[in-house]
């Protein structure tokens, strides 16, 4: 029960005095008269009751043209209760029907530009329908009677009175918070409907409890329906004191144990001191000699004198100490020395990865600005390219080459913003973010650190990472690194971050433009036949115990290994296959003694089983209306046919394979240029519209899209219309027009080396294309004649002789 202070009802919830009234008033209201329409004042949470004054505070811009119109006038206002006190607007449908007609007795402006009132419930109303809507709401009103007690039931009403007023003054005992004048207000009210008013209003209760209690018309089952809800308060507050009571008993016990522990710390200063004081020494003495800003120093020695202050069973603690070991293990302004000589940095990158020249030369001119300069902002490098060309160890790699310290972040499937940020130390196994506890890890402030796997973030109701990332990849930025576990700000300027990903869709737009985008394709068969000579092959007869038995590969049985039983771009799966060589030498050397000193394909094929790749697949089209296309794949470069077949129906196209929308339109644009141009092409205008035409991209549970298999569905369409078969060992790529140009696409690095790899020889691209191909090692792709066309007749011409 509430007797001093209400919550207001208009807006959010402050807490404002009720003020006494004069019981006599509610005599003098039954001669008041009400007009016939009302403003209506609508309130959150409060329900005014006849004859109690209440004070408003008003700050809905309709409710404050209302209050001012009515206290220009007659100074009555209808006050009524939302049903749903979250509803920002209410509506008529929002409003109880039952309310108070109030007296406006003060309006007060306030320097916030809100409105406060005070007012004084005089008769029940009930709003029968809205006049007006606009500039406040307005509702023809009628007045609600009060009923008398009937004779029969006067002497149970009086004795119903009479426990309001005991339940009330009990509960006013219990609760040390409400005043003891509060029972002498009680004892002096005479009035019984003023009493139940009285009481109703100051019932710590819900608002629908009170709206029932007004609209009750009967005063003795007013009263009665009031005894229940006093009954329930009285129950909380006997066992609120209770629990009090209990609760002053354990802090008498608290205060017990704490005498205590202090005669035990003068035993144990007695015996050589405490542990936890030995701790703090050790920490402050650490701290003499850190090198850290000025702010952290602060920081620490604040944080220190709080912790000797502080007993170490508090909870807060071990809070305090964990944050004062972060800040003493971090390395603020300590940094490893850079290694500037360039040939033995190149050196290192040679000897650990064999191949990307690009990332190389961009390492190396990194290193020579920086020993010219003394000095620079780190830039953000981003290696993108298919699984397993060796992004994340290029990495380690590049840490190597520079003599810095090494830091990975897994990024993948992370979704806490926490994770990057750190969670705020006063949480439950709270601790800085991954950026902050890796260069704790690394001890360094320059270490090379690398972001695996930045494409595949993910974001959910935590938060999203890529956003928190913006800050950590900004150069801009940087230098002020705040983390939340730390309360300070850390320089990361001097990170050289390396980011890794298969694909640059997935990272949103503005953390790529702080990206250096490095293009990483995939590898030829000379490269990987190198990186199996010089890196897997030493490595797996390490890993099999085997690398001191003299055992050795050709490089043409590497190349039938790389070819025969695998298909990636990468060099993963050919690792596999030669652990799985390796295994079985270490299970021959273990039985008998000894291995081959050479492995031949005959033992391959005995070790792996029989090839499961063929080229053979893709050198041939057997049939007219079979075309070989090239396609990119976030694992690098693929081969595909197109297949069409002509049957007997109405001119119909289908389309089948899981294509995208993008490669449904380019069959269409095909078919349509075909039509277009039957004639030129040597096909029968009137087949068209007799022939159904399926046009199907084999491994139908691939999904696949994109435009550049254009140019091979004109050719595969054309060539089944003709009967003219595609010529062997062809492949194409490029988009196609309605004009019948072809237009340049992309990926044609991993689209050529599996061409490669597939044992194609011709290629027709658009001559656009020309300079993607020019950068590729010539020596990788020997024996292929490219064909760079700028029309579709072109191609025809080529594909179909």
């Amino acid at each position: 029960m509430t007797n001093k202070y209400y919550t207001r009802g208009d807006e959010d919830a402050d807490f404002l005095p009720i003020i006494p009234i004069n019981e006599q008033e509610s005599e003098q209201d039954k001669a008041l008269e009400i007009p016939p329409v009302l403003p209506l004042l609508p309130l959150r949470n409060t329900v005014l009751f006849p004859g109690v004054v209440i004070p408003i505070t008003v700050s809905r811009d309709k409710s404050i043209k209302a209050v001012t119109d009515a206290y220009k006038n007659d100074k009555l206002i209808g006050v009524v209760t939302q049903k749903d006190i979250q509803v920002e607007e209410p509506q008529p449908s929002d409003l109880n029907s039952i309310g108070t007609v109030a007296k406006i007795i003060k309006l007060m402006k306030m320097p916030d530009g809100g409105t406060t009132i005070i007012i004084q419930g005089k008769k029940r109303f009930q709003w029968l329908n809205l006049v007006s809507e606009e500039p406040y709401l307005k509702a023809n009103v009628q007045v609600l009677p009060e009923q008398e007690v009937a004779e029969e039931h006067q002497a149970s009403f009086e004795a119903v009175i009479s426990s309001i007023k005991d339940l009330a003054t009990q509960i006013i005992e219990l609760s040390p918070n409400l005043p003891s004048e509060a029972s002498i207000i009680l004892k002096n009210i005479e009035n019984p409907s003023f009493l139940v008013n009285f009481v109703s209003s100051n019932l710590n209760g819900e608002a629908t409890q009170k709206q029932q209690l007004l609209e009750q018309n009967d005063p003795l089952l007013r009263a009665e329906k009031l005894i229940e809800l006093l009954q329930l308060e009285l129950q909380f507050a006997e066992l609120k004191n209770k629990v009090t009571t209990k609760t002053r008993t354990e802090l008498d016990k608290q205060q017990r144990e704490y005498f205590l522990q202090q005669q035990l710390k003068s035993i144990k200063d007695e015996l050589g001191g405490d542990a936890n004081e030995r701790e703090v020494a050790e920490m402050k003495k650490k701290a003499e000699s850190k090198k850290w800003p000025e702010a952290a120093k602060n920081l620490f020695e604040a944080n220190i004198a709080k912790l000797e202050r502080m007993h170490p069973s508090t909870p807060d603690y071990s809070v305090v100490y964990n944050h004062l070991d972060v800040l003493l293990d971090l390395p603020w302004d300590e940094c490893t020395p850079d290694t500037f000589n360039l040939t033995q940095a190149l050196d290192v990158l040679n000897a650990e990865h064999y191949g990307m020249q690009k990332i190389k030369e961009r390492i190396i001119e990194y290193l020579a600005v920086l020993k010219l300069k003394g000095d620079m902002k780190s830039p953000i490098l981003c290696f993108v390219g298919p699984p397993g060309i060796g992004k994340t160890s290029l990495g380690k790699s590049v840490a190597n080459a520079l003599g810095r310290k090494y830091a990975r972040v897994s990024l993948g499937g992370l979704h806490d913003e926490s994770e990057i940020r750190g969670h705020r130390k006063t949480y439950i196994g709270a601790m800085p973010g991954r950026i902050v506890q890796n260069i704790k890890k690394a001890q360094s402030s320059n270490p090379v650190m690398v972001l695996d796997e930045i494409d595949k973030i993910g974001t959910d109701h935590r938060g999203d990472p890529s956003s928190a990332l913006l800050e950590v990849l900004d150069p801009e930025q940087n230098k002020t690194f705040y983390d939340n576990y730390l309360e300070l700000e850390y320089d990361l300027s001097k990170v050289l971050f390396i980011a890794t990903a298969n694909s640059l869709q997935s990272i949103q737009p503005a953390l790529r433009d702080r990206l250096e985008i490095v293009d990483l394709s995939g590898y030829a068969i000379e490269e990987k036949i190198e990186i199996g000579k010089r890196h897997l092959i030493p490595r797996q007869k390490e890993a099999h115990g085997i690398a001191n038995v003299k055992l050795a590969i050709s490089d043409k049985v590497l190349e039938k290994i790389i070819e025969g039983y695998t298909r990636e771009s990468g060099v993963r799966e050919l690792d596999r296959q030669l652990a799985a060589l390796m295994r079985k030498q270490a299970k021959t050397y273990a039985i008998q003694g000894k291995v081959k000193p050479t492995i031949q394909m005959a033992d391959v094929e005995k070790s792996l089983g029989i090839p499961r790749y063929s080229a053979d697949l893709y050198k041939v089209s057997s049939v007219p209306g079979v075309a070989v296309g090239l396609a990119w794949t976030y694992v690098g470069g693929d081969i595909l046919f197109i297949e069409t077949a002509l049957s007997d129906g109405k001119g119909d196209l289908k389309l089948t394979g899981n294509l995208g929308n993008v490669m449904k339109e380019s069959a269409s644009t095909a078919y349509t240029y075909m039509q277009a141009n039957a004639k030129r092409l040597g096909i029968e205008p009137e087949l068209f519209a007799k022939k159904t035409v399926h046009v199907h991209v084999p491994e139908g549970a691939t999904p696949k899209d994109g435009p550049s298999a254009g140019i091979t569905m004109l050719t595969a369409l054309t060539s089944v219309f003709t009967g003219k078969k595609v010529k062997s060992y062809l492949a194409m790529t490029g988009e196609i027009t309605l004009r019948g140009q072809v237009l340049p696409v992309g990926g044609i690095k991993e689209k050529v080396l599996a061409a490669k790899r597939a044992g194609i020889k011709e290629i027709i691209m658009c001559w656009q294309n020309e300079k993607d191909v020019l950068e590729i090692d010539s020596a990788y792709i020997t024996g292929i004649t490219f064909h760079y066309v700028k029309t579709m007749q072109q191609v025809l011409d080529i594909a179909l002789a």
